[in-house]
């Protein structure tokens, strides 16, 4: 970005603006000066009311083998109404990966968003409760992942879904896994239709003029994601593409990923390396569709705000777009 672009940034949306002013008045900390067990309780502290939820057809909860004998992953499944839905065709389905920093968030962090997805873009929710750092460092958090997308894929049928329309998303951290996810899916001729990604975490690089910008001060910070990735990764796992996808965008591999979409936001540390990955996707053929709202922060797709609301729609219209 340039030094006039940079100056010519428009303001922080009010509505974000306040809810910033409220954190300073609770005396939020940053979650590096918390325990990851402190930071989990502030986290769902910031939750949705349950009053303020979409409604939705139906929501089921069950578990589905992990990886490798590593016990059960709890998954909650969405379905819109039927009055909805009035065509015999099985619905599409995506696999939803909450966001948090691979440290933070459980299904009901990532309830609002999956909720609306369901309604609006009219296909089935499959939302991932895996399993966290630091307790369970990389790659537990991507193969429980990998191993519903697996599930789902080979039980379409059963869920009474499309097979022919299954995709993954996810926002924050969860975009990065929903990123590695399909990339994977990809090597292993996997049948993916579609990558969703919420201001996807690309990779562990703190030099873009975005992560300078909204360094401090925007509720996802510089040191936020630092810490993050250091509770999650050691620097040795930084080349595999089951964490940073750009280490396998190099390859004849990319060229063939699924269509993506690509959601990024203004006042975030992670603006530039999204819309930097949408770009090396697109370069190398994948068709991308981009979106950007440059006067909110990062988190707005899960918070009642109205920007959230404009945010979860735009999203809710591409996915709909690409199960189409």
């Amino acid at each position: 970005m340039t030094d006039t672009e940079t100056a010519a940034r428009p303001p922080l949306r009010d509505e974000c603006q306040g809810l910033l002013d409220k954190l300073i008045e609770l005396e939020i900390p940053d979650f590096p000066d918390m325990t990851p067990e402190r930071a989990r309780e502030i986290f769902v502290f910031l939750r949705v009311a349950p009053d303020h939820l979409p409604d939705v057809g139906s929501i089921t909860e069950q578990t589905v083998p992990g990886p490798n004998g590593e016990g059960d992953i709890p998954v909650r499944i969405y379905r819109p109404a039927d009055s909805e839905t009035a065509s015999d065709e099985p619905l599409p389905v995506m696999v939803w990966f909450h966001g948090g920093g691979w440290v933070l968030g459980d299904l009901e962090t990532g309830d609002l968003p999956c909720r609306a997805m369901c309604r609006d873009a009219q296909c089935v929710i499959v939302s991932v409760d895996y399993r966290l750092a630091p307790e369970n460092p990389f790659p537990a958090a991507f193969e429980d992942c990998m191993a519903v997308t697996e599930w789902v894929l080979a039980n379409t049928e059963e869920l009474d879904v499309d097979a022919a329309r299954v995709a993954v998303g996810g926002d924050s951290a969860g975009g990065n896994l929903a990123a590695c996810v399909a990339i994977e899916a990809t090597r292993q001729g996997l049948g993916l239709t579609h990558q969703h990604l919420v201001y996807p975490v690309i990779a562990p690089d703190y030099s873009t003029p975005s992560y300078s910008e909204n360094a401090s001060g925007y509720f996802l910070t510089t040191r936020g994601m630092e810490w993050f990735w250091d509770q999650y990764t050691t620097p040795d796992d930084h080349n595999d593409p089951r964490v940073v996808p750009t280490a396998a965008t190099g390859t004849e591999l990319a060229s063939h990923l699924p269509p993506a979409y690509v959601f990024t936001a203004g006042y975030d540390p992670l603006r530039d390396e999204g819309r930097a990955y949408a770009e090396t996707l697109a370069k190398v053929g994948v068709p991308v569709e981009e979106a950007h709202l440059d006067d909110v922060i990062h988190g707005v797709f899960g918070m009642t705000l109205a920007c959230g609301d404009e945010a979860r729609a735009a999203s809710s219209a591409a996915l709909r777009r690409a199960f189409e």
